[in-house]
């Protein structure tokens, strides 16, 4: 890739923004990561351009931004910097070329109240930034070998400056209508998935009562019409009792969950399965699992199970 299309910035660099920016520099992108975590920076440090502890430290050539980020306030923190370095850079542009000029795109692919997401959008336009809704669906083991499936919603151009970059990264992308609308679909993918998950770790537990091997049922069931993409996804983590390592932690996880109650709670939507699934995350969290996978809901059921390790 030549010029301004080949640079990119990614701002957070955890599970999710790591592996975006490592499939991103594997594409052939350059890209520059962003993270306030030194630990953040290190790790990726020799997979990408550069990694710098501020968005002041991405490349001018980067017009489209893909940010991964934990929290309402840090984007925030983020969409306040970049304004703010877009207005001081106003009028700079002399004879910099088209690429150099144009309309910078922010890709936010953060799972946070549609909202917040609407402030931070406005906060950007002030500034003549873009800014893209495109939540993303998949764990942090899918995002490693790109298989995300992206919501953008937005500007169609706005959604079209950043198509190569979603492509880097991701399976497939989905353009899904106005801002906004990619939340919208993120969060019912996501209350599939929280009761999918449980579910799983249901099928499991039961299957050990009934002498059957965690890991064959996953094989077996998971190719039949019991299966679901939680089993096939978390069901051999869950065989394996290895949600030490996560690729979704528990504690992030709630916070994604408080965002789906809440607009189930506006809208008055009856939700009895995810209404039963959520003090099985709770449990986790009580029972020490905040920073395990979210696979661990397994251990929980086994616990109430008398089964437990």
């Amino acid at each position: 890739m030549d010029g301004a299309s080949g640079n990119v910035g990614v701002i957070g660099l955890g599970i999710m923004g790591s592996a975006i920016a490592a499939n991103l520099q594997s594409a052939g992108f350059r890209v520059a990561g962003v993270d306030v975590d030194e630990g953040a920076r290190a790790r990726l440090r020799s997979r990408v351009d550069s990694v710098a502890d501020s968005v002041a430290g991405l490349p001018a050539q980067a017009r489209v931004l893909v940010s991964s980020l934990p929290s309402s306030s840090a984007l925030m923190k983020v969409c306040e910097a970049l304004a703010r370095d877009a207005q001081a850079g106003a009028g700079q542009a002399g004879d910099a070329s088209q690429a150099d000029t144009a309309r910078r795109v922010l890709a936010e692919t953060s799972t946070l109240p549609i909202a917040d997401k609407l402030r931070a959008r406005d906060l950007l336009a002030g500034a003549g930034i873009g800014m893209v809704d495109a939540p993303l669906s998949g764990t942090g083991a899918q995002a490693r070998t790109r298989d995300l499936a992206v919501y953008a919603s937005g500007e169609p151009a706005d959604i079209e400056a950043a198509a190569a970059v979603f492509d880097g990264f991701a399976r497939v992308r989905y353009d899904v209508g106005p801002f906004g609308n990619g939340m919208r679909m993120k969060l019912v993918a996501n209350l599939l998935v929280a009761i999918h998950n449980v579910s799983s770790a249901e099928a499991l537990v039961f299957a050990r009562r009934l002498g059957l091997d965690p890991a064959k049922v996953v094989e077996v069931v998971g190719d039949g019409a019991g299966s679901s993409r939680m089993l096939q996804v978390r069901g051999p983590t869950m065989a394996a009792r290895g949600w030490e390592e996560a690729t979704m932690k528990v504690e992030v996880w709630g916070k994604d969950m408080a965002i789906i109650g809440a607009a189930l709670a506006e809208l008055a939507v009856p939700a009895p399965l995810f209404a039963a699934c959520v003090p099985v995350y709770h449990a986790a969290l009580a029972q020490g699992h905040a920073l395990h996978d979210t696979a661990s809901v397994y251990a929980v059921l086994e616990r109430m199970a008398g089964e437990g390790r």
